[in-house]
């Protein structure tokens, strides 16, 4: 029973993880990445798209994007979206396809970044605690369903909080990573 339990608290502190891990990616560092354009929506036809599947994202260097979208009737509604959104870019369009550079980070905005990148990681973090609560207070209670030891009930604990070290530091890892790149591109 507390093997499912530990289960459970991973699988949630893993969500918590990944829901870092997915805004970190969107976040822009000087480089082309095609993720920073994830979070843009596209209005294509009286509907929102996201601009994934409108067409293909790459980046044949470090400092531009190509968008090749399947449908050219589509560009001028994806270079709106790409221009009205608040990444700061400037789409060039080539007729079949959408150039982007990726200018490079001024210093302010790079320390923009760094702080909404430390925001996002304090929140993870929270989350991670929060399961880990959880988690503890289960344990208490299967301890008294089952009529499980105090020491069974300590183990657990440790291996709770064992369990949020590991998360805890997977956060701060992702966190040091993507700091290195804002502050280092």
């Amino acid at each position: 029973m507390l093997k499912d339990l530990y289960t459970e608290t991973r699988n949630h502190m893993q969500k918590a993880l990944d829901a870092l891990e997915h805004h970190l990616s969107g976040l822009r560092t000087g480089r082309a990445n095609p993720a920073i354009l994830k979070s843009i929506r596209v209005d294509y036809y009286g509907s929102l798209m996201p601009i994934e599947q409108l067409g293909t994202i790459t980046a044949p260097d470090a400092r531009t994007l190509v968008i090749q979208s399947w449908d050219a009737g589509a560009l001028k509604s994806i270079e709106k979206a790409i221009r009205d959104s608040d990444l700061g870019l400037n789409p060039n369009n080539k007729g079949d396809s959408l150039f982007i550079s990726i200018p490079p980070l001024t210093e302010e905005r790079r320390r923009e970044l760094v702080k909404a990148v430390k925001h996002y990681a304090e929140e993870a973090r929270v989350a991670v605690r929060n399961a880990r609560r959880e988690a503890v207070d289960k344990a208490k209670k299967l301890g008294k369903e089952q009529h499980l030891s105090e020491d069974d009930i300590k183990r657990a604990e440790a291996e709770i909080q064992k369990i949020t070290d590991e998360f805890i530091g997977k956060v701060d890892s992702a966190l040091e990573k993507k700091e290195h790149e804002i502050l280092g591109g």
